[in-house]
């Protein structure tokens, strides 16, 4: 993890850096992760990091009530887009607990940050370090030790991550997490209660 933070810092700072240009929302693409009807009338896409204490926040808080919702009805299709946001300990969580998501596959994808974002509040609070936290993620979604290491000091998944990011920022105008785009339309940045994503969502249709 510390052979990577360092480089981690500078990837988020440069995708901040460079996220003042264009509008936000962009097309979708063969990266992007996703949940739901793909043929819904309604997309959703939300800008995060699971570095990111907002975020994680709102996976927790408001996530389980919106998936039921809306996504496991098929009403919307929901659209995961990765940032790379904070320094120090943030950047280098978001970076390796992407790494680690993608490694673990599309099937586990979701799994793995949810954990992450369920394991914040022990992170931030010093109970547990991050190298464990993560590790014990990778764990339970089937990946050993050296599977893990080797996944988070892949130097062609980081690269992969930090276009990725970069791409988010400048493309789609994205300049903090969380971010919510509805049908092209971005709603302020910031923690979004279920009552004012249903009162956007019912403005798409």
């Amino acid at each position: 993890m510390r052979s990577i933070a360092s480089r981690l810092i500078i990837a988020a700072l440069l995708t901040l850096s460079l996220a003042a240009c264009n509008k936000s929302g962009g097309p979708s693409s063969t990266d992007d992760m996703s949940l739901g009807n793909p043929n819904a009338k309604v997309t959703v896409v939300e800008y995060a990091s699971v570095g990111c204490p907002v975020c994680g926040r709102w996976d927790m808080d408001i996530f389980p009530a919106f998936k039921a919702k809306y996504i496991d009805t098929g009403r919307i299709h929901y659209v995961f887009r990765e940032m790379l946001v904070g320094e120090g300990e943030e950047a280098n969580l978001g970076a390796s607990g992407f790494l680690l998501a993608r490694c673990a596959g599309k099937d586990k994808y979701f799994a793995v940050t949810d954990a992450i974002f369920h394991a914040q509040p022990d992170i931030y609070g010093g109970k547990v370090d991050p190298h464990t936290a993560l590790l014990n993620v990778a764990r339970s979604v089937g990946m050993n030790e050296s599977q893990f290491d080797a996944c988070i000091n892949s130097d062609a998944g980081l690269t992969a991550l930090q276009k990725r990011a970069e791409d988010h920022a400048v493309n789609d105008h994205v300049n903090s997490t969380p971010t919510f785009v509805i049908n092209g339309v971005p709603l302020t940045p910031g923690y979004h209660l279920l009552p004012d994503l249903d009162a956007a969502i019912a403005a798409a249709h």
